[in-house]
């Protein structure tokens, strides 16, 4: 990619800034005394975390095109005239509507906007401690997804019999709530009374209000209203919206909707007669498969897929797809068509027939290759001759170099991967949670591996799973670490050492052998669970992981001593409960996963303090004890220069407890553009259907990355309170690595003093810097990114000019 004049200026500005030896007024100095080694820095340091949230996989790195491949997907709900769904599953429910349990599905009216005035309506719920449902007012910007609108939301609690009030601008900010007298399976009457800032909430006709709050920080004066659930059953009626020109009965007016699975689209053409339904007698596999009738006419009846967000499936003229899907028949006259087409079906670019459909089920392969380029086509399936065909587990990938090393992978989000010069990728996180995640159900066909209720996605697949991703980590030169369900039994948890380690002339070795991968796995970590007892500080809760963790770590030892396991219990170091999860586990695991949060620029200070509170209670707890920690998951919701700066600086304060802490793997690998329907905002690399670009917080990785030495040296700064610094060398002595983030809004010159690393010559940097909440956008150059200097360095003292809102990796040679 070509330099930007920007970037060149940039560069230049920062090499006359690196004097020889200027002073500084406030005399700034940072000391690295590199004879004084702190702490051994293992190769796994410079990590990542991946799982399926946000669809980094199914949608992203599994290359498959299609989204929804076994018609799992609930059809679409009825359509209410005026109203736009944003997620869920909305159906009429007499006068008014229902929808299920969803973690933020929002029902807009799309009328007219409202300032000043009043909304209510009846609610009813049915929900769990917790959750809670109701009216959103003065909503702009709506989109699918918890935080995905800005506005307010008045919601009813019955587990916490409450009445809520809180603001969203893409986030959730909590402002007031108030005791009510809310019951689950009542309907409630709730009232909004909007006056400028000025906002009142009434329950059940009465006279005052139970909330009267004033919005003083930067109000939303209009917007439109919505009906909106978080994790609740709920029914609404009687809506209704009063402002100066009177009053609007917002009805709940429904039209039917076609059969069709929630992420395919019906395909009916030059008047054909077609029937559809999602049909749960002999699928293929999962619960459903779609039906597709075709009762008369000459056009086509079928369905259509368009990939994750309905974004469209890119294709370039000239590429070539390989595909399957399986099909069943009744009555059927004809063949089944397959094709890739522009989104509007008036164009194909490429198809092909399957012909001799049974009435069993069968799987039918084919190849398309496109004749046009479009990043937004659609594949479909039809048929054009009266009868019946069923479809089930619908598979399009790419071939060639859009796959990675032969991997149903996608090579570019692959290669972005290799990249960042990440050495430790981990394959885990709530996903692992659910009771359907069960490492038994990732081998073999993926066709016949049996789709689960996700956490993150209801509709999740095992298409792709924990050695396919271990194949990947393979292909790219990655160690990984992966999770497990805390339930997995004793004799699955052997198994699986086995199936892992195992020579192929064993059953599991030859098991996995016949999957494709015939020598054992290299795998070190393996974790057992994800954030166990986060929701409270149960000691029962804590009492009982630690039982499934000896269970499940015993049976894992007793067939493979050497693999290393983790503890995944939720830590709070004030809770009695540490002490003896520590004592349950310690002896069996390697290492305690902390979760840690980054969003700061400045976090690394608290996180330093942390991990030195940490490493001291497992010393007084176990003082001949080998546990470390490792941070599967450094957290945070944002993904621009700030987040960088943030993870630098705990990738600073994980350096520096490297005897310690063994890697640092920051969330998430990887974001689809404008697809946050899960509240994690902290992509490092961005994708769509044609395209992969890098966000900040990657920028920061790779330089640390880059400027990655053995052992972390002594290192401290005078009388800067911006200045994050860290300093590490190679056993070999001939390179010393200086790291700095200057957190503050100020350029800040520093004196650098150098001591047990004689005769530098030369000095290479790189350096990410700008506005703290610039972030990288999907086209044209990438305008947070590093800067590369090289220059010459003479002795041990020198100056250097440390930009605002910066992180440089300097590597000094000698």
């Amino acid at each position: 990619m070509r330099t930007s004049l920007r970037a060149a200026a940039f560069a230049l500005i920062m090499a006359l800034r690196a004097l020889a030896l200027p002073a500084h007024a406030d005399n700034v100095a940072i000391h690295v005394d590199a004879s004084k080694v702190v702490s051994h820095v293992t190769p796994l340091m410079t990590g990542s975390c991946i799982e399926d949230v946000n669809h980094e996989i199914y949608g992203g790195l599994y290359d498959q095109k299609i989204f929804g491949e076994s018609f799992e997907e609930p059809a679409p709900a009825a359509k209410f005239a005026d109203w736009t769904a944003y997620g869920g599953s909305w159906a009429p429910n007499g006068a008014g509507c229902r929808v299920s349990a969803d973690p933020g599905a929002k029902l807009v009216y799309d009328r007219s906007d409202i300032g000043d005035g009043a909304v209510e309506a009846d609610l009813q719920l049915s929900g769990r401690a917790g959750d809670n449902a109701g009216l959103l007012v003065r909503v702009q910007n709506p989109g699918v997804g918890a935080d995905e609108f800005d506005g307010y939301e008045i919601s009813l609690s019955p587990g916490g019999r409450q009445v809520l009030l809180g603001k969203h601008h893409h986030n959730w900010k909590p402002l007031i709530s108030a005791s009510a007298a809310v019951n689950a399976g009542r309907w409630s009457h709730l009232r909004v009374v909007l006056a400028g800032p000025r906002i009142r909430v009434y329950l059940d006709g009465g006279a005052i209000p139970a909330i009267d709050f004033a919005d003083t920080a930067s109000p939303l004066l209009s917007g439109k209203i919505a009906l909106r659930t978080w994790n609740a059953d709920a029914s609404f009626r009687g809506v209704s919206v009063q402002t100066g020109a009177g009053v609007v009965d917002a009805r709940l007016t429904a039209a039917s909707a076609r059969a069709v699975s929630g992420m395919w689209d019906a395909v009916v053409t030059h008047g054909a007669a077609g029937k559809f339904q999602l049909d749960g007698h002999h699928p293929f596999n999962g619960a459903f498969c779609q039906r597709i009738q075709h009762g008369a006419g000459i056009g086509q009846v079928g369905v259509a897929n368009r990939g994750l967000n309905r974004w469209g499936i890119a294709v370039k003229r000239g590429q070539q797809f390989q595909g399957r899907v399986y099909l069943r028949g009744q009555s059927l006259q004809g063949s089944v068509t397959v094709a890739l087409q522009s989104a509007d079906g008036r164009r194909t670019y490429a198809a092909q027939r399957l012909a001799a459909i049974g009435a069993s089920w069968r799987k039918f392969a084919f190849t398309l290759s496109s004749t046009a380029t479009d990043p937004g086509a659609r594949f479909a399936l039809w048929i054009d001759h009266p009868g019946v065909v069923w479809a089930d587990q619908a598979v399009l990938m790419g071939t060639g170099l859009e796959q990675f090393h032969g991997l149903p992978i996608r090579s570019d989000i692959a290669h972005a991967i290799v990249d960042e010069g990440v050495t430790f990728l981990r394959y885990g996180g709530t996903m692992v949670n659910v009771p359907g995640y069960r490492w038994k159900n990732m081998i073999g066909d993926p066709d016949r591996r049996p789709p689960y209720r996700g956490n993150w996605y209801p509709y999740s697949t095992n298409g792709f799973g924990i050695f396919d991703f271990l194949n990947f980590c393979e292909a790219a030169h990655l160690a990984p670490a992966f999770a497990i369900n805390i339930e997995e039994t004793a004799q699955d948890a052997a198994d699986l050492a086995d199936y892992l380690t195992a020579p192929a002339s064993s059953p599991w070795g030859r098991r996995r052998a016949g999957d494709g991968h015939a020598a054992p796995y290299h795998i070190q970590y393996i974790e057992i669970g994800n954030e166990e007892c986060i929701g409270a500080d149960d000691p029962a809760a804590y009492d009982h992981y630690s039982a499934r963790f000896q269970a499940i770590a015993r049976a894992i030892h007793a067939r493979h001593p050497g693999l290393k396991l983790v503890c995944a219990a939720w830590w709070r170091p004030n809770s009695p409960s540490m002490k003896r999860v520590f004592r349950a586990v310690n002896g069996e695991a390697a290492a305690w996963d902390l979760h840690v949060w980054s969003d700061s620029a400045d976090a690394g200070r608290g996180i330093d303090r942390d991990l030195t509170q940490v490493q001291s209670l497992f010393w007084q707890w176990g003082p001949q004890s080998k546990m470390k920690a490792v941070i599967f998951e450094e957290n945070g919701n944002l993904h621009n220069l700030q987040r960088a700066l943030g993870h630098a600086t705990t990738l600073a304060a994980a350096t520096r407890h490297g005897d310690f802490v063994i890697a640092d793997c920051p969330a998430n690998c990887l974001q689809p553009w404008r697809q946050n329907d899960n509240g994690w905002d902290q992509g490092q690399i961005f994708f769509t259907p044609d395209r992969v670009w890098r966000m900040p917080p990657f920028y920061a990785q790779q330089m640390a990355a880059r400027g990655y030495e053995t052992l972390c040296v002594q290192s401290s700064v005078e009388n800067s309170g911006d200045l994050f610094v860290s300093a590490a060398r190679g056993k070999d002595g001939k390179s010393l690595i200086l790291s700095v983030v200057n957190v503050g809004p100020a350029a800040t010159e520093a004196a650098v003093s150098l001591q047990g690393f004689d005769g530098v010559k030369s000095a290479e940097t790189w350096t990410l810097a700008g506005d703290m909440a610039a972030v990288n956008a999907p086209a044209g150059l990438e305008e947070i990114r590093p800067q590369r200097d090289r220059r010459s360095v003479r002795g041990a003292e020198f100056s250097y000019t440390f930009p605002a809102h910066s992180y440089l990796v300097m590597r000094l040679s000698r």
